[in-house]
């Protein structure tokens, strides 16, 4: 009743490389909420996790001849996903990167270059010269006047690495100040 469940991998992938798409079909029976579980455990979104196991599916239909040993294809198709789901996660931080990056330096070219008070322009040149990562630290903390834990929540980085960073934009703004 249930002989096809207690075929194997590699039988499976043997027999779909013969021809067999029946056999292919098992295989996505068996795998494919594997796989959205796998993706999502990275990604933390349902309907993203499905995107990526449909579309490591696709790769690995593509793929499937070229694997050399059959027995292996669920560690193979997991690596496949796995891939998928990092290179998501990766794009979507450098997105949203640009658009930080983007946001903090608009934000400070924006600012009022009219204003007389000496200190404050020569302040916000000052800051201009700062890295783009120093910049949305000063800005997030100072202007936006988030706490180190809402701005490390925001970049995706570690209180230690905020402090680190504001540490370093202050410094940099003393020297650039004293000049």
């Amino acid at each position: 009743m249930h002989e096809k469940n207690h075929i194997s991998d590699g039988i499976l992938v043997g027999q779909y490389k013969a021809g067999d798409k029946k056999a292919f079909a098992i295989l996505v029976k068996r795998f494919h909420k594997i796989f959205c579980n796998h993706a999502y455990w990275i990604v933390k979104d349902a309907e993203v996790a499905k995107d990526i196991a449909q579309d490591s599916w696709k790769l690995i239909i593509d793929k499937v001849e070229s694997l050399q040993n059959p027995e292996r294809f669920k560690s193979w198709a997991l690596r496949i996903v796995h891939r998928k789901s990092i290179d998501w996660t990766r794009a979507i931080a450098k997105k949203q990167q640009q658009q930080n990056d983007y946001t903090v330096t608009k934000s400070i070219r924006d600012l009022p270059s009219i204003d007389t008070n000496l200190t404050k322009q020569q302040l916000k040149q000052a800051i201009i010269q700062l890295s783009i990562s120093q910049q949305q630290i000063i800005r997030l903390f100072y202007v936006d006047d988030y706490s180190l834990k809402k701005i490390s929540s925001i970049l995706g980085i570690s209180v230690g690495t905020v402090k680190s960073r504001l540490y370093h934009a202050r410094e940099q703004l003393k020297k650039q100040l004293k000049k």
